[in-house]
C-alpha cells in the first residue's frame, strides 16, 4: 500500500552511502542495527550532507524504498541522547517534521496519554 504508517522509526545516526539501495540498507539494519529488516518497521538513512534521505520498509511481498533528495536545505535530525549503538527510535511526528524542513530543536513536544499497548511497542 506504499506507507509510511510502521510500528517503530529507526533512525540510523552514521552518515550513509545513498548508493545503497535494498540490499545494502538491508545490511546495515541487520549488522549495524540489529534489528530484522522484515520487521515491518521503517529504517531512516540520511546521507554526510543531510540533503538527502531514505527510507526502507518491509511490506507484504517486498521491500519498498522512499528517497527524497532537497534542491536547497538540509535535514534537521534529533539529537542522540538515547541512542544505542547508532540508532535512534523517533516517533511519527519527529519523522513528519524532519521530512518536512522543521527544526526539531526549536519544537516542542506536549505530553501526551499514551495507551500502555501502544507504548509497549516503543
Amino acid at each position: 500500500m506504499l506507507s509510511v504508517i510502521s510500528a517503530r522509526y529507526f533512525l540510523y545516526q552514521e552518515p550513509t552511502d545513498m548508493r545503497k539501495s535494498f540490499d545494502g540498507l538491508c545490511g546495515l539494519v541487520s549488522n549495524k542495527l540489529g534489528q530484522n529488516p522484515m520487521s515491518g518497521d521503517l529504517f531512516i538513512f540520511v546521507n554526510k550532507p543531510r540533503n538527502r534521505i531514505k527510507m526502507l520498509r518491509w511490506e507484504t511481498g517486498g521491500f519498498v524504498l522512499f528517497y527524497k533528495r532537497l534542491e536547497q536545505g538540509t535535514f534537521h535530525l534529533p539529537k542522540a541522547s538515547t541512542t544505542t549503538a547508532g540508532k535512534l527510535i523517533i516517533d511519527y511526528s519527529e519523522l513528519v517534521m524532519i521530512i518536512n524542513g522543521i527544526w526539531l530543536e526549536k519544537a516542542r513536544k506536549n505530553k501526551r496519554f499514551y495507551q500502555q499497548n501502544n507504548v509497549d511497542k516503543l
